[in-house]
């Protein structure tokens, strides 16, 4: 077999479809029949000078592929099974992934130097190979440039693959220095000292000692710069590349050297290519998300507890830095609108802008007006564009006080400029800039309002008429709508947009039927402005809002009709389907909310329902997530009388609830149970077997993305609630599968990723016991709850003294001691004295400035005394 790899391997990359299946199908075979012989002989493959190129890559991509996948599970097992592998095996592809690197061919190092990063990501955690990186070093001082450029580019993905606590402080001194002498301009060769540049990229985060060091960090900070003026392109812009990832992993160091580092990117955004100066401008934007995030943290207070001050690099650099982002404003591209995911300086610099008015607030307004003022109504098109860009872009951040003057003073302006300004891009812009007025300016947070009864009038027709207009610039003025309607929600009984109601929906369903409404998300807005638009009416509006549910069910009816459709066409129409039951669910809770309109609308409800299933039904593998919450929402304004659809509706729950793949579906299904749950309360009890088993082998698979974990505790909860003393037949289950979860959330400690999700678990088993101490109460079976408090108070003990929970989960754990008083009664006062920690959480909670968690332990205090 091994002989005949290379037949095998041209022909899995023939054009004959036939041959290629074929070819694919005994690769699989010789993989599952001979691991062993199978990877050596792919090694093999890719080390041998004699084989055709395309084959000696595709050997090595297959051998990839063997030790590596995106899906944890899969990645996993291909893990354990390479490390099974007979060792002898092992040794020979290694050597010959290794012989690669000096290879003439680079398609082949390239490919080969992936492979090694991939073994190393596997083995050097398990303390195995300890002799690769010692022998890539002394490769590293080889002649032949093309080995010296391949080792470091092995060195970089090596750096990518495996975290920094497995490689020792040694080695890692070691590959620093052989990646930076790479760097250096004595350098001769471009190609050794691009892949040198990219290595040091990934190897940054390697290099928290270093950095500490002064002479060290002085030295990679000065190559690095050097880097920058490289004459190649493409070593400049890896160069840049690593200051912006410098520039968040080493913020607290970069004083001594931010004033060379703005003369350099200030020469670059004004001087070099568009790749190197957009690396430039992601530089102090990458500065500007350091200094948010540290102002926000610490709220400009860095008495004791900062770990890291604010240097306020921004606020010195403001003179000299908002300069030169008003200049890239100018650098438009004439197509640059129609091009969806188009990024180009004078977008990048607008973006950096706008962090820039988030990071020094007031401060950035005297610098940017003039340079508004002098373009706004220059001829020439790009003038008037990045005028009105600035402007948009610094209405976050600075105070409204500040803004206000200057927004009253512009909004006519602007009106008159999307009617009548000739170019499209400006129009674009100028939608875009009052959607970001009225987001930001705009609702009961503001004390002045910016729209009076005088110009809400000429806002309302404006914005109208620019829906017509080319698909870019409606989509804006949608936007822009979205945020008026949204500014008026809090403004009780009546709001200003109501004597347009009727004439606004009207213009908004008029866009979803444009024949170019596909393009520039076009479509997609119009149907989240409806939304919006229902979502935030008033009462007087409910009539209208009543006469749009036969309107959107007769959209939705008339995508399933069965006419036969392109694969293309059917994607799009279930989008649409989507978006329309997105917008019904909207109209359901609407309508739902009040008992005049709720009792009116139920004579859709049969008829809603059915098109909900049918949307199912033609989707058949995988359900409408849009669907499920708009049936989520239907269940909570129908109540118990929405136990008529579960025989029908109870085999897509079930669908739903079974689909790992999409776990976004997964989740929401699991949400929806508890929406049901609580409308029908015990008239869910025939459903519960299917619903408990498949919520608890979920728990217990490992294929399913732990996001949706937190929401299935949450929904034990709710399903004891609504069956109370019935669920005595899965508490066992329950309180197991909750235990150990409990446990595992107490020992965590980690990055705010982890520590976030970790609340979002705990929040889910406090939710779930919670449920079921509620759903006990009373009964005669709450005697079946004493064994498990012991464990329940211990899990508060732990969270408590691990200091990190969230308010979110420190009012549900306070609730939750409560629940166990209120429910045990006399049982539970002595093992609550015993608890370790459970007065000083009740103190802590009863004296906190949050309302929400004060009221639930002057509560959980009620029911302990």
């Amino acid at each position: 077999m091994a002989m005949e790899v290379t037949q095998v391997l041209l022909n899995a990359q023939s054009i004959d479809g036939a041959v290629r299946k074929n070819a694919e199908d005994s690769l699989k075979q010789f993989q599952e029949q001979n691991l062993p012989v199978f990877l050596v002989s792919l090694s093999g493959e890719l080390a041998n000078e004699e084989k055709p190129v395309e084959t000696r890559k595709l050997a090595g991509l297959v051998l990839k592929n063997a030790l590596d996948a995106k899906e944890q599970h899969r990645k996993f097992e291909l893990v354990q099974r390479w490390l099974s592998l007979d060792g002898n095996a092992k040794s020979q592809i290694k050597a010959c992934l290794l012989t690669t690197l000096t290879s003439p061919v680079s398609d082949a190092r390239s490919t080969a130097s992936q492979v090694i990063a991939k073994v190393a990501g596997i083995e050097l955690p398990q303390k195995q190979w300890p002799e690769l990186i010692g022998s890539l070093l002394s490769n590293v001082h080889q002649l032949p440039a093309q080995a010296k450029q391949a080792t470091l580019e092995t060195l970089g993905y090596l750096c990518e693959e495996v975290s920094p606590d497995v490689i020792d402080q040694d080695q890692v001194n070691k590959i620093l220095t052989a990646v930076v002498q790479g760097m250096s301009s004595s350098e001769g060769n471009t190609d050794v000292r691009l892949a040198a540049t990219r290595a040091l990229y990934n190897a940054l985060g390697f290099a928290q000692a270093n950095f500490s060091n002064d002479m060290e960090r002085d030295y990679i900070m000065r190559v690095v710069c050097e880097a920058t003026l490289s004459p190649e392109v493409r070593i400049r812009q890896a160069a840049f590349e690593c200051l912006v990832s410098i520039s968040s992993t080493y913020y607290e160091k970069l004083a001594p050297y931010i004033q060379d580092i703005f003369n350099i990117t200030a020469k670059a955004v004004r001087e070099d290519e568009e790749p190197v100066a957009l690396q430039a401008i992601e530089f102090w934007s990458s500065i500007c998300d350091e200094e948010i995030d540290i102002l926000e943290e610490y709220g400009g207070d860095f008495t004791g507890d900062s770990d890291i001050p604010c240097f306020y690099f921004i606020k010195q650099a403001l003179p000299a830095l908002v300069p030169m982002l008003l200049e890239t404003l100018l650098k438009q591209e004439e197509d640059q609108d129609q091009d969806e995911g188009a990024w180009n300086i004078a977008m990048a610099g607008g973006t950096c802008l706008g962090l820039v008015a988030r990071t020094v607030g007031d401060d950035i307004v005297p610098l940017v007006v003039p340079f508004i003022e002098e373009n706004i109504s220059k001829p020439d098109w790009r003038q008037r564009e990045a005028a009105t860009y600035a402007f948009g872009s610094i209405l976050e951040g600075p105070s409204p006080e500040k803004l206000i003057p200057l927004v009253n003073v512009a909004l006519t302006f602007m009106l008159s400029a999307l009617t009548k300004d000739p170019n499209s891009h400006v129009k674009d812009t100028t939608a875009w800039t009052l959607g970001r007025i009225f987001e930001f300016l705009h609702g009961s947070v503001v004390d002045s309002p910016i729209i009076s009864q005088a110009n809400c009038q000429q806002i309302i027709t404006v914005l109208l008429q620019s829906m017509k207009d080319t698909p870019n610039v409606a989509e804006k003025a949608c936007g822009a709508l979205y945020f008026l309607a949204q500014g008026y929600e809090e403004m009780g009984p009546s709001s200003p947009l109501t004597p347009f109601f009727q004439e606004i929906v009207q213009s908004l369903l008029t866009v979803t039927h444009r024949e170019d409404a596909g393009e520039s998300r076009l479509r997609t807005a119009a149907y989240e402005t409806l939304n919006e638009v229902v979502r935030c009416s008033t009462d007087e509006t409910a009539p209208l809002v009543l006469q749009l549910v036969p309107v959107i069910m007769m959209e939705l009816h008339n995508t399933l009709e069965g006419q036969k459709l392109s694969s293309e066409e059917r994607e799009k129409q279930s989008e649409l389907q989507g978006l329309l039951c997105g917008c019904l669910q909207v109209i359901i809770q609407k309508l739902g909310a009040s008992e005049p309109t709720k009792y009116v609308f139920m004579q859709y409800a049969d008829q809603i329902m059915g098109l909900f299933l049918r949307v199912f039904a033609c989707r058949s593998a995988t359900v409408h997530e849009e669907a499920m919450l708009a049936i989520g929402a239907l269940a909570y304004a129908t109540g118990a009388d929405f136990a008529k659809y579960m025989p029908e509706f109870y085999r897509y729950l079930e669908m739903g609830l079974q689909n790992f793949e999409e776990y976004q579906v997964c989740a929401v299904t699991v949400g929806v149970v508890g929406d049901i749950s609580r409308a029908l309360e015990e008239k869910i009890v025939p459903y519960c077997d299917g619903i408990m088993t498949q919520l608890l082998k979920n728990l217990s698979s490992n294929q399913l993305h732990r996001s949706v974990k937190p929401p299935i505790f949450s929904c034990f909860g709710d399903i004891a609630l609504a069956v109370g003393e019935y669920f005595e037949k899965y508490l066992m289950w329950a309180m197991s599968a909750l235990q150990s979860a409990a446990e595992l959330s107490t020992h965590i400690a980690g990055d705010d990723e982890l520590v976030e999700y970790t609340n979002s678990l705990r929040n889910g088993i406090l939710e779930a016991y919670s449920g079921i101490f509620q759903g006990f109460k009373n009964s005669p079976k709450t005697q079946l709850l004493i064994p498990y408090a012991p464990h329940i108070l211990q899990f508060l003990d732990g969270i408590y003294m691990e200091k990190d929970m969230d308010d979110v989960v420190m009012k549900t754990a306070i609730g939750v001691l409560g629940d166990l008083a209120d429910t045990l009664g006399s049982h539970a006062g002595s093992m609550i004295q015993q608890s370790v920690s459970s007065k000083d959480f009740l103190n802590e909670c009863l004296s906190s400035e949050d309302l929400m968690i004060k009221e639930s332990a002057e509560w959980a205090k009620l029911a302990i005394s």
